[in-house]
């Protein structure tokens, strides 16, 4: 609305003939025009301003998401939390914990192992973690980070079994089990006469060498340890030594100086502030 009095100012002047005239200007409707035009020209700028700080400031304070495959059937790295149904897990923590010294959210997509790296190959995923050993082999087609856990293949058996097999050579000819896609699997399918039966998950491993359709299942030795301690006390064990030792690390884009530069940097960090060594510890204890 326009200011009272606003729409009465005007000038008496002289026509051309000498007689008194308000003019044009002073015509009511013009007047009452022309202030309308202007309180709405002063709320319009305003708005727009106001508009403009929102959209500016939302945007400077949107926090970017980095979209993270997973498979999470490989406690203690990764799993699914019985009681609240959300993922968790040491590799879990890990990368939320790179993602928030980057400034990024973490966006985590659980999908079959077999699956992660075709779904980096393809754009799907900005990287993926779930224990994955560095090989020349998966080199060729994704970068990983540094290692960032130092790990290696175990054996585990029935304890009825301990008296006849006592390590990798005892193997030979046995029906093993291990995961699709993982250097488990590949070592099996080295062993000399062995038959090689593989699964999606590594839960369903350990079953089967439960129900005897397997001597032996071919695994990283602290998933193994783990199962063992907090689902088959008595039932199965670990063979105490390592026949491999591995490297876990990251694996993202092949070519990718963001990533790259993203995860190594996140990665010193919650090293240097003590942050790595706290969830170390929450899931291996002290070592």
């Amino acid at each position: 609305m326009a200011k009272a009095g606003s729409i009465l100012h005007c000038k008496f002047r002289t026509n051309r003939h000498g007689g008194g005239s308000h003019g044009a200007n002073c015509d009511p409707q013009t007047i009452m025009m022309k202030s309308f035009k202007k309180t709405f020209a002063k709320t319009l700028t305003s708005v727009t301003a106001a508009a403009a700080l929102v959209f500016y400031a939302s945007g400077a304070c949107a926090e970017e998401s980095l979209r993270v495959g997973v498979e999470a059937s490989f406690a203690p790295f990764e799993f699914i939390d019985e009681k609240t149904g959300d993922l968790n897990g040491f590799d879990i923590e890990l990368i939320k914990a790179i993602g928030k010294a980057e400034g990024y959210s973490v966006e985590l997509r659980s999908m079959q192992f077999d699956g992660l790296i075709p779904a980096i190959l393809t754009g799907q995923l900005d990287a993926a973690i779930s224990a994955f050993t560095i090989t020349d082999e998966r080199k060729k087609k994704v970068d990983f980070s540094e290692p960032y856990y130092k790990s290696g293949l175990g054996i585990m058996i029935r304890t009825a079994d301990k008296d006849t097999i006592k390590g990798a050579e005892d193997l030979k000819g046995k029906t093993l089990c291990a995961k699709i896609g993982t250097s488990g699997a590949a070592y099996a399918e080295k062993v000399e006469g062995a038959k090689v039966v593989q699964f999606n998950t590594t839960p369903e491993t350990y079953m089967e060498l439960r129900n005897g359709s397997c001597v032996a299942v071919i695994n990283d030795r602290p998933v193994n340890a783990y199962y063992i301690a907090t689902a088959a006390p008595g039932d199965l064990v670990s063979l105490p030594d390592y026949i491999t030792a591995e490297d876990y690390g990251i694996v993202m884009p092949k070519g990718s100086e963001k990533m790259n530069k993203i995860i190594s940097e996140g990665l010193a960090k919650i090293k240097a502030d003590g942050t790595f060594q706290a969830i170390s510890e929450k899931y291996f204890g002290k070592q």
